[in-house]
């Protein structure tokens, strides 16, 4: 006898339908190791006849191949440089993006613009500028490759603050309408911005923390510790790092005065945690990270006691 039937999902109940048998023995479900099994099975035919059901072994967390599920951005165990690589094949695959290059000075956005895009760093260094009513300026933000800029426009329609380049880079623009509807189809986007939003939110609670609590030469340590490390986290040497910026504006960003910077710069110096390059002035030389990272941490202790 050639047995007919059909096998349905066992994944959605396990069921086996045949044709041409009369009987069969009562079905059973029997989870083992995670797995839904079905055990081997004796029907009974209508002539006396040996037929065989193979066991079918289908595990529960067996999905089809669209549905298998990536390594996610914003993974714990993901170091940084990967979650950066990630986070940029990402947004190319799932969203079209305009590449716009600009020169140090030029803005990628100004304070008022209507808000329509997003934008998020694939080259070069950007820094964001508050501008007060009677025109002064004050840095509130550097940004490296895969940071984003334009999160403070969201809420009223329009950005609150200048985006400017701070050397030659790249930036990617993404219509925000856009990336809403494609965050809504694909959740590993949608979980990547909000970890963008929660990382530039500590991002600002340890910079407001650092200029509270820490004296002026940890200020500086701690501002150097933290180019560095967005230096190391991009795969780029932090042994000798190049400062965009002048004395002026890492005081305007630290809240201190170009002097007090300088002399903040000359004591780290002396102290041997950094060295000047014969280079330039803005060339820094960071013999050991870690040692800055005491110096930091030894200067909050002084200053607790």
């Amino acid at each position: 006898m050639r047995p007919i039937g059909r096998v349905i999902d066992l994944r959605r109940g396990t069921c086996l339908f045949t044709s041409g048998l009369p009987d069969l023995t009562k079905l059973r479900r029997v989870f083992v190791n995670g797995c839904m099994r079905l055990p081997k099975l004796t029907p009974v035919p209508a002539t006396p006849q040996e037929i065989t059901v193979q066991t079918v072994t289908t595990p529960l967390t067996s999905r089809t191949p669209a549905a298998v599920c990536r390594t996610p951005v914003t993974s714990a165990t993901t170091a940084p440089g990967q979650r950066i690589a990630r986070l940029l094949a990402l947004i190319d695959s799932e969203l079209p993006v305009v590449r716009r290059v600009l020169h140090a000075g030029e803005p990628v956005y100004r304070a008022g613009d209507d808000f329509e895009s997003l934008y998020i760093v694939h080259a070069g260094l950007f820094k964001t500028v508050s501008v007060s009513a009677d025109g002064r300026e004050q840095v509130v933000g550097l940004h490296f490759k895969g940071d984003w800029l334009g999160f403070d426009g969201i809420a009223e329609g329009a950005f609150g603050c200048d985006a400017i380049a701070m050397d030659t880079g790249e930036v990617w623009v993404i219509r925000y309408q856009a990336l809403l509807e494609r965050c809504s189809r694909t959740p590993e986007l949608m979980i990547a911005v909000h970890s963008a939003m929660s990382r530039a939110m500590a991002r600002d609670r340890d910079s407001m923390l650092a200029v509270c609590t820490l004296p002026a030469d940890a200020r500086v340590a701690d501002f150097l510790r933290n180019w560095a490390a967005g230096l190391e986290q991009r795969g780029l040497r932090t042994d000798c790092i190049t400062l965009r910026m002048t004395r002026a504006e890492i005081g305007n960003f630290l809240g201190m005065t170009l002097e007090t910077v300088s002399r903040a710069l000359s004591r780290l110096a002396r102290d041997k945690v950094i060295g000047f390059s014969q280079k330039g002035r803005r060339d820094i030389e960071i013999p050991d990270v870690a040692a800055l990272s005491a110096f930091v941490d030894s200067s909050l202790a002084a200053t607790l006691h």
